[in-house]
């Protein structure tokens, strides 16, 4: 049976604001993240269906916590919470919160494509 731990996954990304780590397992994305600081990422999803995150996630709120926003109304996760946010959402991050999510990876993939492009843009334009 696949499975994973946080202390084996490679560590994918290392920023100020986020430490991720990410596995896959059978079709589905298994990431471990840490947020470092209080994070409005909006403007990475720009250019997205209604510039709006389109993977769906389960996940776990291990401390901390998060808020989706969607269109019509915000969902707020405390640490213990269990989690599924549909596609249309928009996170915003909480310094000291500790995720444990899962996504379908075709669907991640596809979104974090344009979060890539629009993180390096940011960062050129930064320079």
């Amino acid at each position: 049976m696949p499975r994973t731990a946080k202390a084996e996954a490679p560590i994918a990304v290392d920023e100020p604001v986020i430490e991720a780590r990410y596995v896959e397992l059978g079709g589905y994305t298994v990431g471990y993240e840490t947020h470092k600081l209080d994070t409005d990422p909006a403007p990475l999803f720009r250019g997205l269906p209604d510039d709006r995150c389109q993977s769906p996630h389960w996940g776990v709120v291990v401390t901390g916590r998060i808020v989706f926003r969607y269109a019509d109304h915000d969902e707020v996760y405390e640490a213990g919470d269990a989690y599924h946010a549909p596609p249309g959402h928009l996170p915003l991050m909480f310094a000291g919160t500790e995720l444990v999510e899962f996504s379908p990876t075709a669907d991640l993939d596809a979104t974090m494509a344009v979060v890539m492009a629009n993180a390096q843009a940011e960062n050129a334009e930064a320079r």
